[in-house]
């Protein structure tokens, strides 16, 4: 049956190539309206990352020779099962992999080995990390005073956090708390902070985790029409584990891996006519995400293959199938060649690096919205606020009528030297979490 898979590809190579050719010509109409030269494009090459536990002898590889590409106005979904690299590609792009990998391989930033400077990307984590005591608007505004310049006037920082909101939109929950607000709500606030200083490459890390279908697709929709209501042509690059089937309808181009390696990478359009064509079609009625994530997922792979009915192909034998296809059919080598181009393009020189508050202001702005973060608090600040209270009545009780003795004397250090050392562990508490929000 493999052998008569893989006839079926080869004679079917010209029907193939013509469906890309077609599927390139679409997305070069979707870019007219989208400035290139302003934009960014994001190409790599060969890219392996592997992972040192033990030393040399420790090495395991995570990705395995992936080469693909990111444009302006478009928005690339990087797909596969668990633990296939989705997220490790993602930290590769953005240069966030940790010290105990090892890339090899070209990334390349508009044809230019160069990192991206402060305000040109953002990076949105799959947690949402966000004071919840604070409303949206006081949220994003307080970032906008820490991420923007110290030269632009407060009005502006201002109108660019409302602006921000009301893209997401979020304006009608603009004064609500983010206790308040549903898992889609909570997306969205993060990625109203993580975009408003307008960077042209976003990259989002399970945007839709945790979230249902219809939360799903009102995130992920605001995102793909960020770059038409505020001008800019974003190259977003997303990983995604299982988007419903309106969501994938809005990305322009996909990423499929299995085990760290490229099982497809083109146009989202065009992915089920390549499953198709190694004969592997999607069910009528089905979500393309599902039947491609169950198609290549070997998870399962022992169970599924003792319920195995005759003439059925195993889950490695598929992946490897799909594998060759795709290096052997034509698509490995447009993709490679679109590469190439995007390197040979002039696209301008990179954007230098823009400029955020100061050290004083962050410091300002850090220390008033704790300030606001204590007060709403009852367990942090007014639980506080009565051992205080009790601790010092204690403590006066204690030590009152001391007299004026020698004993008093030593009885006044001790006491003064008991409510310093309280005091600075108790404040000391707070004092991480200050440094983290610095960074």
């Amino acid at each position: 049956s493999i052998q008569v898979v893989q006839r079926q590809c080869t004679t079917r190579n010209q029907t193939n190539e013509a469906l890309e050719m077609e599927s390139s010509n679409k997305t070069a109409n979707s870019l007219i309206n989208v400035n290139e030269d302003d934009g960014i494009f994001l190409t790599w090459k060969d890219l392996t990352v592997t992972i040192v536990s033990n030393g040399k002898k420790g090495c395991s590889s995570i990705l395995e020779d992936l080469t693909g590409y990111a444009k302006p106005g478009h928005l690339l979904a990087i797909m596969g099962p668990s633990g296939s690299g989705k997220t490790t590609l993602l930290d590769a792009l953005a240069g966030r992999l940790g010290s105990d990998t090892r890339q090899t391989g070209k990334i390349l930033i508009n044809g230019h080995k160069k990192a991206l400077a402060y305000g040109t990307s953002a990076y949105v984590t799959q947690d949402d990390t966000l004071i919840t005591t604070l409303t949206v608007k006081e949220a994003v505004y307080y970032s906008a005073q820490l991420q923007l310049p110290d030269t632009m006037p407060k009005s502006d920082k201002k109108e660019r956090a409302e602006v921000t909101i009301r893209e997401m939109g979020l304006q009608d929950a603009m004064n609500t708390r983010i206790r308040r607000l549903s898992g889609g709500q909570k997306r969205r606030v993060s990625i109203s902070i993580d975009i408003l200083t307008r960077p042209k490459l976003l990259f989002l890390d399970e945007p839709t985790s945790g979230l249902d279908s219809a939360a799903s697709y009102y995130v992920m929709s605001r995102i793909a029409k960020l770059g038409q209501r505020d001008g800019i042509g974003r190259t977003i690059i997303a990983s995604i584990h299982q988007p419903s089937s309106e969501v994938f309808q809005l990305f322009h181009n996909l990423c499929l891996l299995s085990a760290g390696q490229t099982v497809y990478f083109g146009p989202a359009t065009a992915a089920n006519e390549f499953f198709a064509f190694n004969g592997f079609p999607c069910p009528t009625h089905q979500n393309p995400s599902d039947h491609f994530l169950k198609t290549i997922n070997k998870d399962f792979q022992k169970e599924a293959e003792e319920g195995l009915a005759d003439g059925e192909i195993p889950t490695e034998e598929v992946i490897n199938i799909l594998k060759r296809s795709y290096k052997s059919c034509g698509i490995y080598e447009q993709v490679g060649s679109q590469v190439a181009e995007i390197c040979k393009q002039n696209y301008g020189t990179l954007e230098k690096k823009r400029k955020h508050a100061s050290f004083l202001t962050q410091c300002h702005v850090l220390t008033r919205r704790s300030f606001v973060n204590m007060y709403r608090d009852l367990g942090y600040y007014w639980f506080r606020l009565a051992i205080y209270i009790s601790m010092a009545l204690g403590l006066a009780t204690l030590f009152s009528n001391l007299g004026t003795g020698y004993r008093s004397i030593q009885a006044r250090g001790s006491l003064l030297m008991f409510v310093a050392s309280f005091i600075t562990f108790m404040t000391i508490g707070g004092f991480p979490s200050f440094v983290e929000d610095m960074k």
